[in-house]
């Protein structure tokens, strides 16, 4: 098993946009073996390469008892009917709002071994697809809360035990392309 830290708010690798796969390789099948293992360890319906200390596109999910995993992913279609619902993330430990997204969702991108991939997701499946998706563009779930609710994020978050205390930053055996260590 290959769980490995998860970033947690407050890291300035969770605010980079991630950069591309281009190879893929041993190392990228090993990078979605980590993510997996580390977002099933953590019961996360899903993690996002940037949240392991990685700067590439790549994201891994578990929902409805669908494990799976999206490289490279590009939000294609959004529905314009929206979902509310308590939103919480691996990084925020302990922590979830209320945040508005779209019901459904169409993504493409690649399968670990470069194989075109479509996923079509509805409800919490179009919700990990954004949140994710986001991730890999530097955006925090935090960052859709309306003025009040993101308050009152803040003020939970520096309240929390995991916050306020000196990042740990480790090394990553896989290519950060200057995002990471």
């Amino acid at each position: 098993m290959a769980v490995r830290p998860i970033r947690l708010f407050g890291d300035p690798v969770l605010r980079v946009p991630a950069v591309p796969v281009i190879d893929f390789d041993r190392s990228l099948r090993k990078l979605v073996k980590d993510l997996t293992d580390t977002m099933l360890e953590a019961s996360g319906a899903g993690l996002a390469a940037p949240q392991l200390g990685v700067g590439l596109r790549v994201f891994t999910y578990d929902i409805d008892d669908e494990l799976g995993h999206l490289i490279n992913p590009v939000i294609v279609t959004r529905s314009d009917e929206c979902q509310d619902g308590d939103e919480g993330c691996l990084s925020f430990p302990g922590l979830a709002y209320p945040t508005s997204r779209a019901l459904s969702v169409v993504a493409r991108g690649f399968n670990v071994y470069g194989d075109p991939v479509e996923i079509d997701g509805s409800d919490l499946m179009a919700r990990c697809i954004q949140h994710e998706t986001d991730h890999l563009d530097g955006v925090l779930f935090i960052d859709r809360l309306d003025a009040e609710q993101r308050k009152l994020a803040m003020k939970d978050i520096r309240e929390a035990e995991w916050s306020g205390g000196p990042l740990v930053v480790k090394e990553s055996p896989h290519p950060t392309y200057g995002t990471g260590r």
